[in-house]
């Protein structure tokens, strides 16, 4: 006859379940800044949890003095050792790679997901054009511009988490502000001019408005279409320049076979954006970079991988069955 668990080890379990989800928004905006995809993200948080649940004998809050900074140390080092992983799955991706979008419910809202917390979405440096900057850093470099510019560790806190001494970490953390401050200006474009930007850019790409296209685009334009080779037409490679982004685009309103679109406009990472659907699934996300003076799109970015708007889909049922139960409800 097999023993029933003592009740000491019941309470250790139900206390390390409670502080896991009181930190679980940290570390889902931090292992998220860190990997840019959310499944990614929360593969990593249950590696986190079975971490840290570790031996159900055992009681954190008296063991670990500081349990906030002990989840973060091992979420930080799973996520390091996932970006291997990451790097091998890149190596067979078809076509340009981009972050996976994290969508509000609508354009004002709070985020669809409570797991996508308030810091992950709010704040230029997870919007999608930093994500990608940050893609170009080595994890290291990334894990320490995260742990610091984002959220404020210091050089000897962040040592700890990564297990270097402060002298590298101060290394990591300049040579990665350089490389982000210089392909990424310091300047945001006040939110209502970023909304009409992103519509009249929406407007006229769906339009195929030749002109308004040459009015909204900067000439140095650079165009991401991720469709992971799910999804037609997208380019192979970024493209760069008006004239090309314009020809891509066009061809877009010429092709047959694109569904009638319905746009919806969303905070994406953050920024206004458009999330285009078909009937009621998700096409796809478009997400616009301004120039400093915020009058022309420098950077376009469009996910319509439909592994990568997955969630997407989700929060926009979620809020549809809302709907219908007010309805409902009124009736």
């Amino acid at each position: 006859m097999s023993e029933s668990p003592a009740p000491e080890t019941d309470e250790a379990l139900s206390t390390a379940t409670r502080l896991f989800i009181d930190h679980r928004e940290l570390l889902f905006a931090i292992v998220y800044n860190m990997l840019g995809g959310v499944a990614d993200t929360e593969d990593v948080l249950q590696d986190t949890w079975l971490s840290w649940s570790g031996s159900r004998d055992r009681a954190p809050d008296q063991e670990i003095g500081n349990p906030r900074a002990y989840l973060v140390r091992i979420a930080v080092n799973h996520a390091l050792k996932r970006r291997a992983v990451i790097s091998r799955r890149r190596e067979t991706y078809v076509g340009p790679w981009l972050p996976e979008p994290l969508v509000a419910e609508s354009a004002g809202t709070e985020p669809a997901s409570a797991d996508a917390a308030d810091r992950v979405l709010r704040g230029e440096s997870v919007s999608m054009a930093m994500l990608v900057v940050l893609e170009s850093l080595s994890p290291l470099e990334r894990a320490v511009f995260v742990l610091g510019e984002v959220f404020g560790y210091a050089h000897a806190e962040i040592a700890e988490v990564i297990d270097r001494n402060p002298a590298a970490v101060r290394q990591l953390a300049h040579r990665a502000r350089r490389h982000v401050h210089a392909r990424r200006p310091l300047y945001e474009a006040h939110p209502r001019v970023r909304r009409e930007a992103t519509e009249r850019f929406v407007e006229a790409a769906l339009g195929g408005d030749i002109r308004a296209l040459m009015e909204i685009l900067a000439p140095d334009v650079t165009m991401w279409t991720d469709g992971g080779g799910k999804r037609r037409p997208a380019g192979l490679r970024p493209i760069h320049g008006r004239d090309k982004a314009i020809r891509l685009i066009a061809s877009y309103a010429s092709r047959g076979g694109v569904p009638a679109l319905d746009i919806r406009y969303r905070r994406v990472n953050g920024d206004d954006a458009a999330v285009l659907f078909a009937g009621d699934s998700p096409y796809a996300v478009m997400v616009m970079d301004l120039t400093p003076e915020g009058d022309r799109v420098s950077g376009l970015y469009i996910v319509s991988n439909p592994e990568k708007l997955t969630h997407v889909h989700l929060a926009e049922k979620n809020e549809k069955d809302e709907k219908d139960d007010e309805k409902e409800g009124a009736a």
